[in-house]
């Protein structure tokens, strides 16, 4: 029935809980995973205003980082049989994991209740939260 995984991952444990619920998946027939973590250009830009120099270093530490986090991930999904496609993403969190749903037609979308940053969401709510309102396939929201 689900044959191709969204699994958007801020790295944060709950997040990573979601790793458990994917590989249940591939027992029941999924094949493919699509894994993408989107840096968010708000913190960015943020401090390009202050320092340009020092947000474009920040942003290629920031992309060095996720890229070895993805990667560790891939791993584990490629060992459990997955085939696997690795995004990384700058932007908007809503609107990228919203973009790579329609570019990738996943089947399903897995992703963590919460994120890294708790007090953005007390306020503002969660992408996950965002991303099930507006997305036009199944999701899984794992919780903590």
């Amino acid at each position: 029935m689900f044959r191709k995984i969204l699994y958007p991952t801020d790295f944060s444990d709950v997040s990573k809980k979601a790793l458990d619920y994917i590989k249940q998946l591939k027992k029941g027939g999924a094949e493919a995973v699509i894994l993408v973590h989107v840096i968010d250009q708000r913190g960015i830009r943020a401090i390009e205003w202050s320092a340009a120099a020092t947000a474009l270093k920040m942003e290629q530490e920031l992309m060095a980082q996720a890229g070895e986090d993805l990667k560790k991930i891939e791993e584990i999904l490629k060992k459990w049989g997955f085939q696997v496609e690795t995004r990384l993403e700058i932007g908007f969190p809503v609107r990228e994991i919203l973009n790579v749903e329609k570019e990738e037609d996943a089947s399903v979308i897995v992703i963590g209740s919460h994120g890294k940053s708790n007090l953005e969401e007390m306020f503002l709510g969660s992408v996950s939260e965002k991303v099930a309102r507006k997305c036009t396939k199944p999701i899984l929201i794992i919780k903590r």
